[in-house]
């Protein structure tokens, strides 16, 4: 039995999730959108995210070899939608401060998990990354929800 992708996709969504940008330094920064993030282990630390496999910009931050997870807060809607876009400087006008690994920090973050890629694994139309966590922090806030297709109102 095959599962429509649509219905897949709606009754999936009622799962709520909270929205990342993954960040990477190199000769420019880069970063992308990802609602598909998790904690993976403690022991070794690990977190994981999935992005699609027609991303233009994981293959260069797997390049990089680092990245920064920037869990976004519930008023940064904006950074959300500008990370989705493509064929954009993403962060024009974002401010950020370099991580321990040098990837970017974005100002005004829920929390922040700079990551060593560690593994990459097949996910159908995506790939599975698990990251190593080498720095973390949070601030307190509220989250950025994503619920439906939709940011949930805070």
């Amino acid at each position: 039995m095959t599962v429509p992708g649509r219905l897949m996709r709606d009754v999936l969504g009622s799962f709520c999730s909270g929205v990342v940008v993954v960040t990477a330094a190199g000769p420019e920064p880069v970063g992308f959108t990802c609602q598909s993030f998790a904690s993976l282990s403690l022991d070794p630390p690990l977190v994981t995210f999935a992005p699609g496999r027609g991303s233009r910009t994981w293959p260069r931050i797997r390049e990089i070899g680092s990245f920064c997870v920037n869990i976004l807060a519930a008023d940064q809607r904006h950074l959300s939608d500008a990370f989705a876009r493509s064929g954009t400087d993403k962060f024009a006008g974002v401010r950020w401060s370099p991580s321990e690994l040098g990837s970017p920090v974005l100002d005004g973050v829920l929390a922040w998990i700079d990551c060593e890629l560690w593994a990459e694994y097949d996910g159908g139309d995506h790939t599975i990354v698990v990251g190593e966590v080498r720095a973390l922090a949070a601030a307190p806030g509220e989250p950025l929800l994503f619920h439906r297709g939709a940011y949930l109102a805070s």
